[in-house]
């Protein structure tokens, strides 16, 4: 099968084309003919270094979208012809998506929405999934004043959409004012243009008699971590996808704070709970289907052959919404 392979971590020219031998079908897998997949700031981090990378001559890249062509031994959820999506490989121990063709536990994938194409589909696993744990593990509940970190981003764009379906009211940061109408298709209640407004000033007038939102949900990172705090109310709760870095922990002492640190990528690299991912998209397809959640895509639509293009694209801080890529045709 033909496969974009990495030999070795480096920039994005590492990516060349390959045959590679398609693999074989297993007990509690399916084989999916790969249709498309999405770009993830942790695919361009395992491309250049991250330690977490498959075995060389890798494949990268978790999030797939495609039909099931082979179905292993104790698999009973999927057929043959069955269109699919997950978060299903591209790490240690796992084969990724920029392949024809592509082995994932069944476990870890759900039918695809009927209403998105194979390109929307494959924007959403990875996203949809951190955003619906970071919310579940905050307990989000109707009528909560929640601000999400970075609305049009990636886990942003998710976490502000399945956040209005729980009730709740959203404010939510970016960056330009394109993107302020954007978070506003997209449901949010109130959006800050964060370059040109303090924290001490949109929690003064967009929260709760101003004493800070009841969650947060930091999907930036870095030193927006401890912009989340500051916004966050007297024992409130922060989720955050991005915490790599020291910090001083005195204002959560303070404020008596819990941090819920979401990486989705566990039950991948280490075999537990996988079942877990699985019912998280399908409850995701759900909504899909009954209009409550939308991928917000980037205009540019990469081929597999165009992913080191698609890596600096997103890296690069060019894109608006999620970077999607064709498969090969």
């Amino acid at each position: 099968m033909r496969a974009m392979v990495i030999d070795r971590q480096g920039p994005s020219s590492v990516f060349h084309e390959a045959e590679r031998p398609c693999p074989q079908t297993r007990p509690g897998h399916v084989l999916i003919r790969v249709r498309a997949s999405s770009v993830n700031p942790v695919d361009y981090k395992i491309r250049s270094g991250m330690p977490i990378a498959p075995d060389f001559p890798a494949v990268l890249h978790g999030d797939v979208a495609g039909e099931v062509v082979e179905v292993g031994e104790g698999v009973s959820d999927f057929a043959v012809g069955d269109a699919v999506y997950g978060c299903a490989g591209g790490v240690s121990g796992t084969q990724g998506a920029l392949a024809e063709y592509m082995l994932a536990d069944a476990r870890l994938l759900a039918p695809k929405p009927s209403n998105l194409s194979m390109e929307q589909a494959a924007a959403l696993p990875l996203v949809g999934i951190t955003a619906w744990e970071g919310l579940e593990r905050t307990r989000v509940i109707a009528g909560a004043n929640v601000l999400v970190h970075g609305g049009t981003g990636g886990v942003g764009h998710m976490a502000l959409q399945l956040a209005r379906t729980l009730g709740a009211t959203i404010t939510t940061t970016v960056s330009t004012r394109e993107k302020t109408e954007l978070a506003e298709s997209l449901g949010a209640h109130n959006v800050v243009l964060y370059p040109e407004t303090s924290v001490e000033d949109y929690v003064s007038s967009l929260s709760v008699n101003g004493e800070g939102f009841d969650f947060v949900f930091d999907t930036v990172g870095g030193e927006n971590l401890e912009r989340s705090f500051a916004a966050v109310r007297r024992g409130g709760w922060v989720s955050s996808i991005s915490t790599r870095r020291q910090y001083d922990l005195s204002i959560m002492h303070a404020k008596g704070l819990t941090l819920h640190v979401v990486f989705m990528l566990i039950p991948l690299l280490y075999d537990e709970d996988r079942e877990k991912h699985g019912r998280i998209l399908r409850s995701l397809t759900q909504l899909v289907e009954q209009g409550q959640v939308r991928p917000l895509l980037d205009g540019t639509v990469f081929d597999f052959t165009e992913v080191g293009q698609a890596h600096d694209y997103l890296q690069a801080g060019k894109a608006k919404g999620k970077v999607v890529l064709r498969g090969f045709s």
